[in-house]
């Protein structure tokens, strides 16, 4: 058992790459947590796919035993939370189970949109925030312009930023030192009935659901019954443990502290993220205030290449919505694909990283059909319907109108690329709400479409400013527009994977761009086959691929014409008839190249 006023609870936050996974490697190793011959880089990035791409992907949490320099002992526990736009929830669930924050920035590049987006949900917790400046080993660091920065943009006081250099292990005890003494100990009533906070939780083969908590009041301890306000579901805690990352066994966990339970639960849709968790009998009266649960904004389908892969797919599914709850799926057919799964994920990053892990743990190659978001259609009959796939769109007769999400992105780009972002959000659609200066970096406020940001938004303004501009967005809600449905036709036939929402003044444009990129695509045939885009019964775009030919006059040497014309006539009757029976194959290739529209 440890005392309140030794407990240290804390996460770390920070932009993409500004060094958190690589400051929580060093305090794990100067507090000697891991023994050094099980040190690894990135120790609590477990995902082979995090460690390969370099992100966190997982929020994750170990405890730290320190001996702080005034002789006297501190349990840490550190949150090291992602620093991706798409696992923002993962950020605000860490950030309610602490009450201090390390908000790490790299003194090279500084405050980046990601930065702010975190720091604000920090401070939205009520959290002490220290600030560090990373990387001070870098020639390129400039510590007193960035602390500087700190100050103006985020308006937290940066005269006693630590500096640091986490991959060199400079200032690594000055850290451990601030966290001891600058950030408050936890709050807590050890003889009020349990509440525990329900942060996290993640499907393990051996020990079925293993549920990270946070304890606010009273005391759990092994055996004990305990109740899920939400579900109202009633569990016996069958172990306890705290991660060092490995979990260590404990009898108790009191309040202020961090820990682990498993309780043969059999999935992890049974615990819900926010839940409040209490004993059976004599439970706290009123649960905390849960997160808000995440909701998915971008929809795609996943299919197997092969269909006989589909049992597999469904299973590796299964598996994966085990571990992450944030991800939806149902079933769906396509007349081009056959079975497959409507997927529902929080952003672009998460619908790769999903598709990375499917076809890489589980063996399966996948064909991704175009993303999607999700659109408000108001019927005439005043009904809302809520449109997750073109393909189903209703006949535009019974539509009153149709709404799309919008969000609020921030985008933070130096000076000399701000006409190109500017421009760059004006062709989606955006309109300016707000344009700062930060120091010489431009700081922008766009209200965006979502469905124009899903596309390739990010890339296309990566290489518009050359890899300097940082973007963050936020929900807003949703609002009314002139939206179409266009569907592609190959040979007459709709093919409905290729189906997709579009604004009207930009249809031509992305019809043209659609038609001619299949036109590459798809192989030729023994007949001329059209590919359309067409909205409703117009055509807004065709182009034709021209049949094969076989020389059936090679034979005809002289002699009069009339013996040619009457094979290409015998030959031109042919195709007719076969364009009429004939159906166009369409590689796999096509689809999935087809899909990756470049604007």
């Amino acid at each position: 058992m440890t005392e309140l006023d030794h407990i240290r609870n804390f996460s770390i936050v920070a932009h993409i790459d500004h060094g958190k996974s690589t400051l929580a490697d060093r305090l794990i190793q100067e507090t000697q947590t891991v023994a050094t011959r099980d040190m690894k880089a990135q120790l609590l990035d477990s995902m082979d796919i995090e460690r390969e791409r370099g992100i966190t992907i997982k929020a994750n949490t170990v405890r730290i035993d320190y001996l702080a320099q005034n002789g006297e002992k501190y349990v840490l526990n550190l949150i090291d939370t992602p620093g991706h736009v798409d696992f923002a929830y993962e950020v605000s669930r860490s950030m309610r189970a602490v009450e201090g924050s390390l908000l790490v920035v790299d003194s090279t590049q500084g405050v980046e949109a990601q930065t702010l987006a975190n720091v604000y949900q920090a401070i939205d917790a009520d959290h002490e925030i220290v600030p560090i400046l990373n990387k001070i080993d870098l020639p390129a660091s400039e510590c007193d312009r960035v602390a500087e920065q700190i100050e103006d943009v985020i308006g937290i006081d940066a005269s006693q930023a630590i500096r640091v250099s986490a991959k060199a292990g400079i200032g690594i005890v000055e850290t451990l030192e601030a966290i001891v003494h600058r950030l408050p100990a936890p709050k807590g009533d050890r003889n009020a009935p349990l509440k525990a906070m329900l942060v996290d939780s993640w499907y393990d083969s051996y020990l079925g659901v293993v549920v990270m908590i946070r304890v606010m009041d009273g005391v759990i301890r092994k055996g004990d019954r305990i109740k899920m306000m939400q579900t109202g579901a009633i569990y016996g805690v069958d172990t306890l443990a705290v991660l060092k990352p490995q979990m260590v066994a404990i009898p108790e966990l009191g309040p202020g502290e961090i820990g682990v339970f498993t309780a043969s639960i059999k999935q992890v849709r049974d615990t819900k993220v926010g839940d409040t968790i209490t004993h059976e009998k004599k439970g706290c009266e009123k649960p905390l205030p849960g997160f808000k649960p995440s909701i998915p904004v971008v929809f795609c389908g996943l299919f197997p290449v092969d269909a006989n892969d589909f049992d597999d797919l469904r299973d590796a599914i299964e598996k994966l919505a085990l571990n992450d709850a944030s991800f939806t799926s149902e079933m769906e057919t396509s007349a081009a694909l056959g079975f497959g799964f409507r997927c529902g994920f929080l952003g672009l990053l998460h619908l790769e990283v999903i598709r990375d892990r499917l076809e890489r743990e589980y063996d399966i190659d996948l064909i991704t059909t175009a993303p999607s978001v999700v659109y408000h259609l108001y019927m005439k009959d005043g009904e809302l319907r809520e449109l997750h796939n073109p393909a189903d769109m209703p006949d535009l007769t019974y539509v009153s109108h149709i709404e799309e999400p919008r969000i609020k992105a921030t985008i933070l780009v130096p000076d000399e690329y701000l006409g190109d972002v500017l421009k760059l959000c004006q062709d989606r659609r955006g309109i300016q709400l707000d344009l700062t200066y930060a120091g010489s970096r431009a700081m922008v406020v766009y209200d965006l479409p979502l469905n124009e940001v899903v596309f390739d938004f990010y890339d296309r303004l990566k290489s518009v400013t050359k890899g300097y501009a940082s973007f963050d967005y936020q929900l807003v809600g949703y609002r009314e527009d002139a939206l179409v449905k266009m569907s592609i036709l190959v040979n007459d036939e709709p093919v409905d994977a290729l189906s997709m929402m579009v604004h009207r003044d930009r249809a031509e444009l992305r019809g043209r761009a659609m038609v001619e990129k299949l036109k590459d695509l798809i192989p030729r045939h023994m007949f001329k086959i059209p590919i359309q885009a067409a909205i409703g019964g117009k055509v807004i775009a065709r182009e034709t691929l021209s049949a094969l030919r076989k020389d059936v006059t090679a034979k005809c040497y002289g002699g009069d014409a009339t013996r040619k014309r009457k094979l290409l006539d015998k030959q031109k009757a042919g195709k007719k008839k076969m364009r009429q029976f004939g159906k166009v194959e369409i590689p796999q290739e096509a689809f999935i190249s087809a899909l990756k529209m470049d604007s």
